[in-house]
């Protein structure tokens, strides 16, 4: 399915992450996987090697340029191009009301969840070959703000309009960009935002891929500027 690309996923080191990772990796492609620092995406990487894929694991993070720049650097000079680029990267941020939101914290979540993918984007397109597929996660409070969600609200709105911007701009190269909405999962962020709920009510990131390997397949070839909900994921 996924035989001969490349995907760069960032924030693979736990999560959604880790699960699209090594699923491409069992569809055939190589990996490019990116968290903050090397020593916590390394287990992400052995597991993928353990399923026979080529893999190039680094820290860095997405929100400095130089660092974004050296991440898609070292994505081309080992594997010549990325094929699938999932920004995927991000951070949940307190959960208080906008008055009480502490400013460094504000800056923090938007430039990781909003900057970062814009840096990132930046400097891996320009190395994406015609037919590649680009795919931003975003949320459910990324179209309907709501109390207590703060800058990571904001960041996700943010997400939504660079992905239809990005869509439009790339369309003529054969570029595709899209979004989706994970929705809710059995993650350490989830946990984090929602403490009073069982986790075991929710699917975990494993069960949730599907929409992921249609958008880095050639099957979605002609679908740019979309937003998916993963959950109700049927299928094209």
């Amino acid at each position: 399915m996924l035989e001969g690309k490349v995907a760069l996923v960032t924030g693979a080191s736990q999560g959604l992450g880790r699960a699209l990772a090594l699923d491409y990796a069992r569809r055939g492609a190589a990996l490019v996987i990116n968290a903050r620092s090397e020593e916590s995406v390394g287990p992400v990487a052995e597991e993928v090697r353990g399923l026979g894929a080529e893999v190039l694991a680094l820290g860095a993070d997405v929100a400095d340029s130089a660092e974004a720049e050296k991440l898609a650097g070292a994505a081309v000079e080992r594997f010549g191009r990325v094929d699938v680029l999932v920004n995927n990267a991000g951070l949940l941020g307190p959960r208080v009301g906008i008055l009480e939101y502490p400013e460094d914290e504000w800056r923090r979540v938007i430039d990781a969840n909003l900057t970062g993918l814009y840096l990132v984007s930046k400097a891996v397109i320009p190395h994406m070959p015609e037919g590649s597929s680009v795919i931003n996660v975003v949320s459910g409070v990324s179209v309907e703000g709501r109390p207590k969600w703060g800058a990571y609200s904001v960041s996700k709105f943010g997400v939504e309009g660079l992905t239809q911007i990005l869509a439009g701009e790339l369309e003529e190269r054969g570029v595709r960009v899209n979004a989706v909405d994970p929705g809710g999962m059995r993650t350490e962020m989830r946990a984090a935002a929602y403490p009073e709920e069982d986790p075991q009510t929710r699917i975990t990131s494993e069960e949730n891929t599907a929409v992921f390997l249609y958008l880095a397949s050639d099957e979605s070839r002609e679908v740019t500027g979309e937003r998916f909900k993963a959950q109700e994921f049927g299928g094209r």
